[in-house]
């Protein structure tokens, strides 16, 4: 899915692993924070109990920690950036042949895109190493 991993990344997948005795493949920044991705059953085990885990890692990295259910495929593709955006909301999602494409009020798209599309074209990127399509906003 991810299709290349870089020294920072590696950094942090192993030192997810040692924390949470979990091995992943998938790790990405998104808004300033750290995701994790691992299989759905996994996610209680990842996150810890009280929430321990998260807060070493977030304590070790100095970033916020997000982890987060890891999709089986393109049906996975709303529930999977529902969880990425939260809190931010939008109203639909559609899935064409070659592109994602999300529509979303005035608000939550300002929210969505960020200061100089700076969430946008983090989003696209990991739309496009998840599920190789393009991802536009309305």
């Amino acid at each position: 899915m991810v299709n290349t991993i870089n020294m920072q990344d590696m950094r942090h997948l192993n030192l997810f692993a040692q924390v949470t005795r979990i091995n992943t493949r998938f790790c990405f920044p998104y808004n300033e924070a750290i995701m994790f991705c691992v299989p759905k059953p996994m996610i209680f085990k990842a996150v810890g109990k009280g929430a321990g885990n998260i807060k070493k890692l977030n304590e070790i990295l100095g970033k916020r920690i997000k982890i987060i259910a890891s999709p089986r495929g393109i049906e996975d593709a709303k529930s999977f950036i529902e969880e990425i955006v939260k809190p931010v909301t939008f109203n639909n999602l559609e899935i064409n042949d070659k592109e994602i494409i999300l529509t979303a009020g005035s608000q939550s798209k300002a929210a969505l895109i960020g200061r100089n599309k700076r969430r946008l074209l983090e989003m696209q990127e990991i739309v496009h190493d998840f599920f190789g399509k393009e991802f536009r906003i309305i």
